[in-house]
């Protein structure tokens, strides 16, 4: 049994999570947890079924542009084409002065994080856009 957080929604009720040879096999409501005390909504109680449906895709899929089917693409060649297409919005946005102020930024793309990810994942994301120049940064979390 592994702890997770349910991936449905912004209130990240606890999940407890039950693998067997590299499979889910169960998963219910954590009542160690201080926001859901061990329920789960109708989705987050189905969930397992999201993850064990026979037609859950496995593969990265790719439409190219005014294409009409879609093709498999290996994982890396996915990382490569969204790596390049991040630094290209961040080129077009770009934005080093403005008259004499040094601003040093891109309006070329922007994040809104969810609330389902924890104090460190939404720390390391905003550290990331932050580096790349982006200014645009926020969170739904309010809590």
């Amino acid at each position: 049994m592994v702890k997770s957080v349910c991936p449905y929604c912004a209130v990240g009720c606890g999940q407890r999570v039950w693998v067997k040879d590299g499979k889910v096999t169960q998963i219910e409501g954590d009542p160690d947890s201080p926001i859901s005390r061990g329920r789960l909504c109708p989705k987050g109680s189905a969930s397992e079924q999201l993850v064990n449906q026979p037609g859950r895709l496995k593969k990265v899929k790719y439409r190219r542009p005014h294409g009409t089917e879609w093709e498999e693409l290996d994982l890396d060649e996915a990382m490569e084409m969204i790596a390049d297409r991040v630094l290209a919005a961040r080129d077009n946005g770009w934005q080093e002065m403005r008259g004499s102020e040094r601003l040093r930024r891109t309006l070329g793309f922007a994040h809104l994080g969810g609330a389902t990810l924890d104090n460190e994942e939404n720390y390391l994301i905003k550290k990331l856009f932050t580096a790349l120049g982006a200014v645009q940064i926020e969170n739904q979390a309010r809590i």
